[in-house]
C-alpha cells in the first residue's frame, strides 16, 4: 500500500467490504465465475497499483447469464413488497459501510471524499425510493366500449437488466438502475467501468452478502469485468432485453445499434454539453458558486458538469472577475484530504484530452484567461493532476461543440434578450442538463416553457451538477433520451400487458363488427 493509501486507511476500508488482503499481484474475481485476463486498478490519487482484477472471458460471461436467468424465475414470483424489503437490507447495509464505499469510490476514481461519500448516498437514496415504489407499481383500468368487459393494464418484470456504467459514478449510477430493476422483479448483470473495478467488486459484495442471509440466489445481481470487449456480450445478448448504458455518445451509438439489431430496448445516459445562463438580473454570488463547483466538481468528470458559461454582456465583466478570482482560490491535490477542492482526473489520457482541448481553443480564436497545465512534484506523482481552465470562446469552435471530460471552462458572450441566449445553449447536439441565474419571473419563465431549453434538466438558480433521486434522470437529442432514478423512470425496466376480461356469455366484438357463426 502507498503512503496516502496506508495514511487515509483504504486497507482497512477493502477489508470492511469485503476485499481482503488486496496487494500489487493478487487477483480478485467476481460472481466467482471470472478466469479471465488480469486487469489492474491504479488510482489517480497517486499512481499506486490497487489490485489486480480478473476479467470475464466469453465461458464465465455464458456461466454468469445462466445464474442470472435462473435466478430470475425464482425473483420475478416474490411479491413486489417482498423485493422491497431485499432494497431495504441493501441500503441499511450501505449506511453501514458508506464510510469504507465512500473512501475507495474517492481513492479508485479519485473524486473527493466528500464526493464519493455524497455518491453512497445517492445508493441509499434511491434504495429508499425503490422501496416505497415497490408498493406503487400501478397499472390503469379503463373502460371497455363492449358491455360486460373490463379493461385493465399491468406490469410485469421484464428479465436480465444488463448495466454498463461508467468511472465517474462508479457506484452510483448501477444502483440506480438496479434498485428500480430489482422491485420490478429482475435480475441485473452489471460491467462496471475496467477503470474502477473495485467498486464493482465491492458492490458485489454487499449485494451478495444481503442475498445469502435471505436465501435467495447471487445470480440476482451478478458482476462482470473487463473492457468494451465484455460489454459487446451484453448488446448482442437476446437474453438480455434492457442494456442500460451510460458513457460517451461514440460509446451510445454503438450500444444502440448493436441492441436494436437485435430489436432489445436500451436506456441511454451518454454526453453532457451543459450550460448555465447568466441574464442581468442574476444573483451574482449564487452564479459564481453554481458556476465554480459544476465547472470544477469532481474535476469536471459529471455528465452534468458545466461545460458553458453564457453570460450578459452587461454582466459579462463582473461575472468574469468573480469567477476568475473563485479559481485562484482554488486548491488541488489528494481527494482523501477534505481541505482540497479538485482531485485528479481519471488517467493520463484523460490528462492529454485536457491539453488537447485548450491547444484547440486558442488555436480556434479563443483566450485563455485562467491557465490550465499539469501539476508536477510531491503530492502529483501520478501524473493526473491538471489545474481547472478557463477560455472566452465562441459556440461556433469546433471544440466547444464537444464534450471535453475535464475541468475547463469556456465562457461565452451574449447580447439582447434571453431567446438569444437560449439559441447559443441549444446550439449543440448534447441535451442534458441546463441552468439559468436570474431573478426574473419571465426569463426564469420562458426558460422553462416550451421554446426554452432543449434539455432533459432545466434549473432555475441552482447549477447544472447533480440531480436529485425523487426527479427522472436523463437526457434530449445525442444524450440519448433515457430517464434513470425517480418519477416513472420504473416502467423501462418492465413490460407492459393490456388486459380485457369478458364476464358475459357473450362475445361482442369490437366498433359493433358482427361475425356470427
Amino acid at each position: 500500500m502507498s503512503k496516502i493509501a496506508t495514511t487515509f486507511g483504504i486497507h482497512d476500508a477493502l477489508k470492511q467490504l469485503g476485499i481482503q488482503d488486496i496487494n500489487p499481484g493478487t487477483s480478485t474475481g467476481s460472481n466467482n465465475f471470472s478466469s479471465g485476463d488480469i486487469l489492474a486498478s491504479h488510482s489517480p490519487v497517486d499512481g499506486a497499483l490497487i489490485a489486480k482484477v480478473k476479467t470475464t472471458s466469453k465461458e464465465d460471461y455464458d456461466k454468469v447469464m445462466e445464474a442470472a436467468t435462473s435466478a430470475f424465475k425464482t425473483w420475478k414470483n416474490k411479491p413486489a413488497p417482498l423485493r422491497g424489503e431485499i432494497v431495504r437490507q441493501f441500503g441499511d447495509k450501505l449506511r453501514e459501510l458508506k464510510e469504507p464505499l465512500g473512501k475507495l469510490v474517492s481513492y479508485e476514481m479519485g473524486k473527493s471524499y466528500q464526493e464519493g461519500l455524497g455518491e453512497v448516498q445517492e445508493m441509499i437514496d434511491i434504495c429508499d425510493f425503490a422501496v416505497g415504489l415497490s408498493r406503487q407499481l400501478h397499472g390503469l383500468t379503463m373502460h371497455s366500449e363492449r358491455p360486460g368487459h373490463r379493461m385493465y393494464e399491468q406490469y410485469h418484470p421484464l428479465g436480465v437488466v444488463g448495466i454498463i456504467s461508467a468511472f465517474n459514478f462508479p457506484v452510483a449510477v448501477w444502483a440506480w438502475n438496479t434498485a428500480l430493476a430489482w422491485v420490478c422483479g429482475d435480475v441485473c448483470v452489471w460491467k462496471p467501468s475496467e477503470k474502477t473495478p473495485l467498486c464493482g467488486i465491492a458492490c458485489q459484495n454487499i449485494a451478495a452478502a444481503v442475498l445469502k442471509e435471505n436465501n435467495l440466489p447471487e445470480g440476482i445481481s451478478c458482476l462482470i469485468n473487463g473492457d468494451y470487449k465484455v460489454g459487446e456480450y451484453m448488446t448482442q445478448d437476446a437474453r438480455i432485453p434492457l442494456v442500460s448504458a451510460t458513457g460517451s455518445i461514440r460509446m451510445g451509438k454503438i450500444v444502440a445499434q448493436a441492441v436494436a439489431a437485435r430489436l432489445g430496448k436500451s436506456l441511454l445516459e451518454l454526453g453532457g454539453n451543459n450550460a448555465i445562463i447568466v441574464t442581468p438580473d442574476a444573483d451574482l454570488k449564487m452564479t459564481v458558486i453554481g458556476a465554480v463547483f459544476g465547472a470544477v466538481g469532481t474535476a469536471g468528470q459529471r455528465c452534468t458538469s458545466t461545460r458553458r458559461l453564457i453570460v450578459h454582456e452587461s454582466m459579462y465583466d463582473k461575472v468574469k472577475e468573480a469567477v476568475v478570482a473563485a479559481y485562484n482560490q482554488l486548491r488541488i491535490g489528494n481527494p482523501l484530504d477534505e481541505n482540497n477542492h479538485v482531485g485528479p482526473v481519471i488517467d493520463k489520457d484523460a490528462v492529454k484530452m485536457y491539453q488537447n482541448a485548450l491547444k484547440k481553443v486558442v488555436e480556434e480564436g479563443g483566450k485563455i484567461i485562467v491557465e490550465g497545465g499539469v501539476l508536477e512534484g510531491e503530492g502529483y506523482e501520478s501524473g493526473c493532476y491538471v489545474k481547472p481552465a478557463i477560455a472566452e470562446a465562441e459556440n461556433s469552435f469546433e471544440i466547444v461543440q464537444h464534450e471535453t471530460f475535464a475541468p475547463i471552462l469556456y465562457l461565452l458572450k451574449y447580447s439582447g434578450d434571453v431567446e438569444n441566449a437560449l439559441a447559443i445553449q441549444n446550439g449543440v447536439v448534447q441535451g442534458l442538463s441546463s441552468a439559468i441565474m436570474t431573478n426574473n419571473l419571465r426569463e426564469a419563465e420562458r426558460f422553462l416553457s416550451v421554446n426554452g431549453s432543449d434539455c432533459g434538466i432545466a434549473n432555475v438558480n441552482i447549477g447544472t451538477s447533480g440531480a436529485e433521486i425523487g426527479g427522472a434522470f436523463g437526457g434530449e437529442k445525442e444524450t440519448g433520451g433515457g430517464r434513470e432514478s425517480g418519477s416513472d423512470a420504473w416502467k423501462i425496466y418492465m413490460r407492459r400487458q393490456t388486459n380485457t376480461i369478458n364476464y358475459t356469455t357473450e362475445l361482442p366484438l369490437a366498433q359493433g363488427i358482427k361475425f356470427d357463426l
